[in-house]
């Protein structure tokens, strides 16, 4: 990996314990590059990480996601700050901020970010070999009407 990538962790309070399992599992990747998580769920993973004595000063901690941190997220997204996001979202329990989740998964849509909301699309999208590639360079969404006439 020739570029340092700016990686933002989100992860509902049910999801946290993957988020933690799924950071530790990565760690050595993680570690490599900036990390951005709403506040919770990044004091949690720098805490985890110290304990298995791994280098965590490259996380920033914005607020909780009730309390805008997923806005916050979203709002680097626009500015193109954010390479990756990772969501792991509780499907199964009302947010209260669901606005805002929906804006960041929004905003990391229309701006071309890739984002993973489980596990496993998470570790595809780390392990992508595009990562590697300097001549890859993602193509801007196209926001143009389909004329079905054309073709």
């Amino acid at each position: 990996m020739n570029k340092k990538l700016t990686i933002a962790l989100v992860a509902h309070d049910k999801r946290k314990v993957d988020m933690i399992e799924w950071a530790l599992h990565n760690a050595h990747f993680l570690s490599l590059h900036n990390l951005v998580c709403t506040g919770t769920t990044g004091s949690l993973i720098r805490t985890a990480l110290l304990e298995k004595g791994i280098k965590s000063n490259n996380i920033t901690c914005m607020h909780s996601g009730p309390m805008g941190g997923d806005a916050e997220i979203a709002a680097m997204v626009v500015r193109k700050e954010i390479d990756l996001a990772i969501f792991l979202i509780d499907d199964l329990s009302a947010q209260p901020h669901e606005a805002d989740i929906q804006m960041l998964l929004r905003q990391c849509r229309v701006h071309n970010i890739p984002i993973a909301c489980n596990r496993y699309s998470a570790d595809l999208m780390l392990t992508s070999t595009l990562w590697d590639d300097d001549t890859y360079v993602p193509m801007e969404p196209k926001y143009v009407p389909y004329n079905r006439s054309e073709n």
